[in-house]
């Protein structure tokens, strides 16, 4: 289990309690001790507001807010947010607004992922595919740097995606974990640079829609066999995966870890430090 990180404070927040710099008043880390301990000691807990301007006055009035780390979260009117287990993984739930016309909702918001991750994601292609029901994509990653983010989400129908640490060195190296993305739910996924990206589509005509950082470059891009057994991915036993020739000729993790294919932690961390400098946040 990875021990929280409580160096940054992060929120999304409006300009009202913010530096000019865009860092968090020092009332905001001060005078919420008390509040901040308990979040510290149960990453699971935060203040639940029933609007952005609610956590603005929560702020105002010295209030502490949940610590980026380990099972992180934060709400607001439009978004709620969630770091997964592996580092670099966040899912955004949006508010959706519905009414006898239809239903509206915003499905990416940048200041949104630049309070969470960090830094922005650039946009730099955006790509949408629809599968057939077990449509078995991935595992798919690029070299680390610059790699490639990505932000992903179902527009039509239901996949099961699941992020895949392959970074040499990392606490979590090795593992997964599944995330449902629907057209119900319509929860956004991040993956950071040298994350493992594969999904299942698990309705006929299932779509996603995802914004990268980095365009699409063949001779940066690699793959690991979405199938391989010491990884127990879990996909459906009632579905048949359906693989691309190039995805179900991919090695395997040991494979591709013996032939020094995969991305170091070490690398990646530096990396996303680099780009949060950048963005003026960095240590």
């Amino acid at each position: 289990m990875r021990v929280p990180r409580v160096s940054r404070i992060v929120f999304v927040a409006g300009p009202a309690y913010r530096n000019t710099n865009g860092s968090i008043p020092e009332q905001a880390r001060t005078n919420g001790d008390q509040q901040r301990s308990a979040a510290i000691s149960d990453g699971r807990r935060w203040p639940a507001w029933s609007s952005c301007a609610g956590r603005d006055a929560h702020l105002a009035g010295g209030g502490a807010l949940a610590p980026m780390g380990h099972r992180y979260r934060v709400r607001c009117a439009f978004v709620e947010v969630h770091e997964l287990e592996i580092a670099g993984a966040w899912v955004f739930t949006p508010r959706q607004h519905t009414d006898d016309r239809g239903t509206f909702l915003e499905w990416f918001r940048s200041e949104t992922v630049v309070e969470a991750v960090g830094h922005p994601l650039h946009l730099a292609q955006a790509n949408h595919s629809v599968s057939r029901r077990g449509t078995l994509r991935g595992i798919h990653y690029a070299a680390v740097p610059p790699s490639q983010a990505k932000y992903v989400t179902c527009v039509h129908g239901r996949v099961l995606d699941c992020v895949v640490d392959i970074r040499l060195g990392s606490p979590t190296y090795g593992t997964h974990q599944a995330v449902l993305l629907d057209d119900v739910d319509r929860k956004g996924l991040y993956l950071a640079e040298g994350l493992g990206h594969s999904f299942m589509a698990l309705t006929d005509n299932a779509a996603i829609s995802y914004i990268c950082s980095t365009p699409y470059s063949p001779a940066r891009e690699y793959g690991i066999d979405p199938l391989d057994p010491d990884l127990t991915l879990p996909w459906p036993r009632d579905v048949t995966p359906l693989l691309s020739e190039k995805d179900a000729r991919a090695p395997s993790l040991k494979e591709a870890e013996a032939a020094g294919l995969l991305p170091s932690y070490s690398a990646c961390t530096a990396y996303y430090e680099t780009l949060r400098i950048q963005a003026g946040r960095g240590q």
